[in-house]
């Protein structure tokens, strides 16, 4: 596989050269900018790759080069816009979890091949870790001396963590009704931890005004002034998925949906590696998944609307509870291009569905993870979602960090005397 040599005006940024609006196609230098100021839709990072006219384009990296990477989000650093020498930075380095087969649950739910992409496997226990790894290099290149968020409590955590270990300062915003679990996860880490009453849509304009205030000079928010460097980082879910199965994409993947932006981001990967001839072409299907007490996406979906109504959120899905999620129109773009679907489910059947993970794979997952199993049941119970494919669902973080939502059945089986007579009688015989 032939490897092109890198041409890029702004060297930090390996192969990006660009940030381009989504909407009206504008572009604009590489800088800690996240809307078109032309028509007001969101920058992505644009590649080299993007605009050529080769068919296909040259991969600036081959599969032997990667394969030859470290176990962790670095190994695609050619395709991600990062410094050259991000190797040698300090930093969480996350990534490179595992893609577990899960035999018993497909074998419960009647799938032929089913597989797991658990994400609480990277530093702080969840996908976000990804994410911020892109931004904090983004972060050192401007120059900014803060890192800083809006979080529904997992990014709270990932940021804090990753600005301790490049020795930058953090002050993060969560809803100050977040599970006690993720607050002390993310104040653990050190910086400051703010909490704001009202919901996440609230934490985020409060964020958008602070951006533009003398209190936050100097400071990068990561899914905010950072965002099209950040959003980046959950493409390497895309290129892990499908470097585990042999360099192949898998036919369905069912993903979370809270912003839309992993969803979106996983997409864009995945037609990456086809474009720069890494895996072979073919078809697939994404399936956006969501907690129906915060499903604005799901209910544009369902009722044929290309425009998000913004709800208020009520479900113990807190990671994924965004009324107003950004990237929404564009999940519903790529459920409708791919011939997926988004679909919601009630807590009732989120929390049966960490359990029957937990039951079956061993894997614990939050509320989130939850969601993404309970929406995989009911597509395959309504039809939509075929059992004889390849199919990967993904958990994006770790159940220990939404234990409110498993104490009604996850306690002792029983309370009992140090004797077997009293284990024969409330144990054994059950």
């Amino acid at each position: 596989m032939a490897v092109a040599r890198v041409e890029n005006r702004t060297k930090t940024f390996g192969p990006a050269v660009d940030l381009s609006c989504r909407e009206c196609g504008q572009t604009y230098d590489l800088g800690p900018s996240f809307a078109c100021i032309e028509c007001f839709g969101p920058l992505e990072v644009k590649y080299q790759w993007d605009d050529s006219a080769d068919a296909p384009p040259v991969s600036p990296v081959t599969r032997e080069q990667i394969e030859a990477g470290p176990p962790n989000i670095w190994r695609y650093r050619g395709l991600l816009p990062v410094p050259d020498d991000v190797l040698d930075k300090v930093n969480l380095a996350p990534g490179w979890t595992k893609l577990v087969r899960a035999r018993n649950l497909g074998r419960e739910l009647g799938m032929r091949e089913l597989y797991v992409k658990d994400d609480s496997g990277n530093p702080t226990h969840s996908f976000k870790d990804r994410v911020v790894a892109i931004a904090v290099e983004a972060a050192r290149n401007f120059g900014f001396h803060t890192l800083s968020c809006s979080s529904t409590g997992n990014l709270a955590g990932a940021v804090t963590a990753a600005a301790a270990r490049a020795g930058l300062d953090a002050c993060v915003f969560i809803p100050a009704d977040l599970e006690e679990a993720k607050v002390v996860t993310a104040a653990a880490y050190g910086g400051r931890l703010v909490g704001i009453e009202g919901t996440y849509d609230d934490v985020n304009r409060f964020c958008s005004e602070l951006i533009g205030d003398e209190a936050g000079e100097g400071w990068g928010f990561v899914n905010v002034n950072l965002r099209p460097y950040y959003a980046e980082g959950s493409k390497t879910l895309a290129y892990e998925i499908a470097e585990q199965l042999g360099w192949r994409i898998p036919d369905q993947l069912v993903v979370p949906v809270a912003s839309g932006s992993q969803l979106t981001k996983i997409d864009k990967g995945l037609r990456e590696l086809i474009k720069l001839g890494l895996v072979p072409a073919k078809p697939y299907k994404i399936f956006g998944a969501q907690a129906t007490g915060c499903s604005p996406v799901s209910a544009a979906y369902k009722a044929g609307h290309d425009v998000v109504r913004p709800v208020k959120p009520d479900t113990i899905a807190k990671s994924l509870a965004i009324g107003n999620p950004a990237d929404g129109p564009y999940v519903l773009d790529i459920a409708r291009r791919t011939g997926g679907a988004v679909e919601d489910v009630d807590d009732s059947v989120v929390v049966d569905s960490i359990r029957l993970l937990a039951r079956t794979e061993g894997i614990f997952a939050e509320t989130a993870g939850g969601v993404t199993v309970g929406v995989l049941r009911k597509l395959l119970e309504s039809g939509r979602l075929d059992p004889d494919a390849d199919t990967v669902v993904l958990n994006t973080g770790d159940g220990l960090k939404t234990l409110d939502a498993v104490t009604s059945w996850a306690r002792p089986a029983a309370v009992i005397r140090p004797s077997l007579e009293a284990f024969r009688g409330a144990v054994a015989g059950a």
